[in-house]
């Protein structure tokens, strides 16, 4: 199938040129931004805890972990763990990045629906995608149509959730900003602009992974309906 023009046209190339043009924004955001000094000059980390003292996010564990833009938050333990980079640096990106994942931990904490949702798919998304690629392929190559359609649900499960995570995604970047102004982090308007041109150009990326999945599913569901 991966040699089917149909694919390269329909489904690789869309998905590589989206996946390409949200890279790029989000390098371009991160780097200039990334250069550009906050205003209350806080590091990462102490915009976490500045956020924590003075607002209704609570009882959240913080933690460093290496690399660059690595940042991350655990539903597990209730952890937000910040990159080094971020930790460190009194950036207008550093102190974004830091409040998204507290706007995560506020989801996780007043009970969202839609992080409810997509953290119940978990178990399931960490195997579908093999088991749905090898009962697809297997029901084509072997013209077995019950096998294919259980291929494709086991596979719809991973879309349902990449489809989830972009709500999820935008509505933690919209409260990571009201977070830094209720805890008065934004000092200058260049704070509040620079921190949404960073969240927008990062939640691009969740946008161009959902369309690439969406774009597999109806293509896969096109391949049976020819098949039959």
């Amino acid at each position: 199938m991966f040699f089917d023009p149909r694919y390269l046209l329909f489904v690789a190339l869309p998905a590589l040129v989206l996946s390409l043009i949200a890279q790029m924004f989000v390098r371009s955001a991160y780097a200039k931004w990334g250069n550009v000094r906050n205003g209350v000059n806080m590091t990462g980390a102490q915009v976490a805890e500045r956020i924590l003292s003075r607002t209704n996010v609570h009882g959240v564990g913080l933690e460093g972990v290496p690399g660059q833009l690595t940042d991350h938050y655990d539903p597990r333990t209730h952890t937000v763990r910040i990159s080094q980079a971020n930790a460190s640096q009194p950036s207008v990106a550093a102190m974004a990045v830091v409040a998204h994942e507290l706007g995560h931990a506020q989801q996780h904490q007043e009970g969202s629906p839609l992080i409810q949702m997509r953290n119940f798919l978990i178990p399931a998304v960490q195997l579908s995608p093999t088991i749905g690629y090898m009962m697809i392929i297997g029901g084509l190559m072997f013209r077995v149509t019950g096998l294919f359609w259980l291929g494709i649900i086991a596979f719809g499960l991973m879309v349902v959730f990449m489809v989830l995570t972009l709500p999820v995604e935008i509505d933690a970047s919209a409260r990571g900003l009201r977070l830094l102004r209720e805890s008065g982090l934004i000092a200058v308007e260049s704070d509040y602009s620079g921190a949404r041109a960073v969240l927008t150009a990062a939640a691009l990326t969740y946008f161009a992974a959902a369309i690439q999945a969406v774009l597999q599913l109806l293509y896969f569901i096109s391949l049976g309906s020819r098949r039959n």
